[in-house]
């Protein structure tokens, strides 16, 4: 049985990916094999994974961020982070760049999108 990945499928996987749930209750929740289910992680892992100069908006301790990934780690990325779309709050506590957790990626944009 081949399982086809549909958007809904790819969020349940990528939200359960985020929260650390174990692959087997991912394969519980979405009713297929555990055979299946690694099938489907590698499908949605490959889809999601981020490349260099990939603009993102994040999240860092509970803020809004924006930056561009500069370094890609194997979990997370180093981003060089956008002021001008970012809270200025963080501007104290943060450098240029910092490191970001794949899972605390919110979302990827445009790299002409304007954020406001």
């Amino acid at each position: 049985m081949t399982v086809k990945v549909t958007k809904k499928v790819q969020a349940i996987v990528e939200t359960e990916l985020r929260k650390g749930t174990t692959k087997s209750r991912i394969a519980h929740i979405l009713g297929i094999t555990y055979e299946e289910v690694l099938i489907v992680i590698k499908k949605v892992k490959d889809s999601i994974r981020p490349d260099v100069g990939d603009r993102i908006h994040f999240t860092f301790r509970g803020q809004q961020m924006y930056g561009v990934i500069h370094k890609l780690l194997s979990n997370s990325a180093v981003v060089v982070i956008d002021w001008g779309a970012s809270t200025t709050v963080m501007k104290d506590i943060c450098e240029d760049r910092t490191i970001v957790n794949f899972k605390d990626i919110i979302e990827f944009l445009p790299n002409d999108a304007k954020t406001d």
